[in-house]
């Protein structure tokens, strides 16, 4: 029991460690336990946000649900430049050059600046036509158009948190990350109720106070990490020097992030699609949507962690010349996943009606947050190797891959099964999950194949 404890402290305390050498299970511990509480911490927001809004109305809380569809587009640009950000701090790190991956870092939160004013700018102007075109009703857009104005014109503080976060997991600084996640969705779970209901000294402010509540909790964040990074506390370390453009790693990282936020933005705008499609059903259908989807984050983004672990120790190990030691990583953290996923569907399928009647009592949303659960939850085991896999061909810098697989499995299968089923045979809900949970069991099994090939290994970043 001491030698767990001891682990668990070394894991997420700030020390340098290695991660080329010596045991990969013991890697994929130090590595994961942060990366893993990281992502609880921004999944149990999720889900205290929406158990907030779900006591304001049920429009508020499909808002919520449509809003975080379109943003999902800045997440996936977001992600998309913090693999790339990632990719090639994990090979300078690799390759023991903090100097380099110093550099990188300046460049990420260059174009992180440039991206977030280009998504902000016509997100807060165009607030009530997005929610438009998403399907709202107007007395929805009446309601909610001030929540989406201030989350998409706040976009800067999504991004730079994503893509800062990616330079801690790519210097193997995972408990960094960990920390800066905490204290900023910390902040957001406690200053979200006070705002939303007016407690204390903080006015009633409704839907825009939980708008309000995200933007200066992960705003917060957001200073906590470039204190970090100037200190000094991690691998790298960024001084004045650094912030000089190096146009050339710009449009490399460019090259990469922008391909691996297409990969994003395909699964994302395949997201949108199914949504809209869920919209024809009414509000209560998208709100027992939204509550299910809030769910599967909750359960789902641990297991990013590992896979975040795993393409950590892929560009690493790529960078230090020991392929084979990154497959064996992915390999590991794949099986570690199917076990932990494989439990949690058992238990969501059976405990559907409970777990969503905790956000809201309201028969019609129960019903179909339910069905929803039930039928997503059922392609976990295969979800449990694909997450893992495409994430380590993105620390391979190899974004190009998961794009193209993403593209056939999205878009080619999962949009046209989605409308097939819920419109055109009427399966309603039941149709979408459904599309859902076909389509990605498919796009693990391609993803698979397609890594046993090797050709990830050859990439150069």
């Amino acid at each position: 029991m001491s030698k767990v404890v001891d682990l668990l402290r070394e894991a997420v305390n700030s020390e340098e460690k290695e991660y080329t050498s010596g045991s990969i299970n013991r890697a994929i511990v130090l590595l994961s336990i942060p990366m893993i509480l990281e992502m609880v911490m921004e999944a149990l927001f999720a889900i205290v946000d929406v158990f907030f809004v779900s006591k304001i109305s049920v429009n508020a809380v499909a808002t919520v649900g449509l809003t975080e569809s379109v943003l999902t587009l800045v997440y996936s640009v977001a992600i998309g430049m913090s693999m790339a950000a990632t990719a090639m701090v994990a090979r300078r790190v690799g390759e023991n050059n903090p100097e380099a991956a110093a550099v990188a870092a300046v460049q990420s939160i260059f174009i992180a600046i440039g991206l977030s004013v280009l998504i902000g700018i016509p997100g807060f102007l165009f607030a009530d036509d997005i929610l438009r075109f998403m399907g709202a009703s107007e007395q929805l857009i009446v309601e909610g158009a001030h929540y989406t104005r201030i989350v998409l014109g706040g976009n800067m503080v999504v991004m730079m948190l994503f893509l800062l976060n990616g330079v801690f997991r790519g210097a193997g600084d995972a408990s960094i990350a960990m920390r800066v996640l905490i204290i900023a969705n910390g902040l957001n779970i406690v200053l979200g109720p006070m705002l939303i209901f007016g407690i204390g000294p903080f006015p009633e402010m409704g839907l825009q106070g939980a708008a309000v509540a995200t933007v200066c909790g992960r705003g917060v964040g957001v200073l906590l990490q470039f204190y970090y990074l100037f200190k000094g506390v991690g691998v790298v370390k960024i001084a004045r020097r650094h912030f000089v453009a190096v146009w050339d790693i710009i449009a490399q990282l460019l090259r990469v992030g922008s391909t691996g936020a297409l990969q994003f933005l395909i699964a994302s705008a395949s997201w949108i699609f199914l949504t809209r499609i869920v919209a024809k059903f009414g509000s209560d259908a998208v709100a027992g949507y939204t509550i299910a989807i809030r769910i599967i984050m909750f359960t789902t983004l641990p297991s990013w962690g590992l896979s975040n672990a795993a393409a950590t120790l892929v560009g690493q190990n790529l960078g230090a010349n020991q392929p084979e030691r990154a497959e064996t990583s992915v390999w590991r953290a794949s099986f570690f996943n199917m076990l932990f996923l494989l439990t949690l569907s058992i238990g969501l399928f059976f405990g559907a009606e409970p777990i969503v009647r905790i956000f809201n009592d309201s028969e019609t949303v129960v019903e179909a947050g339910v069905l929803s659960l039930r039928i997503l939850s059922a392609g976990y085991i295969f979800w449990a190797y694909g997450m893992v896999i495409i994430q380590s061909f993105n620390g391979a810098g190899d974004t190009v891959t998961p794009t193209i697989i993403n593209l056939i499995c999205f878009w080619a299968l999962e949009i046209p099964l989605g409308y097939l089923l819920a419109i055109t045979l009427g399966w309603g809900i039941a149709g979408v999950t459904a599309a859902v949970t076909i389509s990605e069991s498919i796009w693990a099994v391609v993803a698979i194949i397609i890594f046993k090939q090797g050709r990830w290994k050859k990439v150069k970043i």
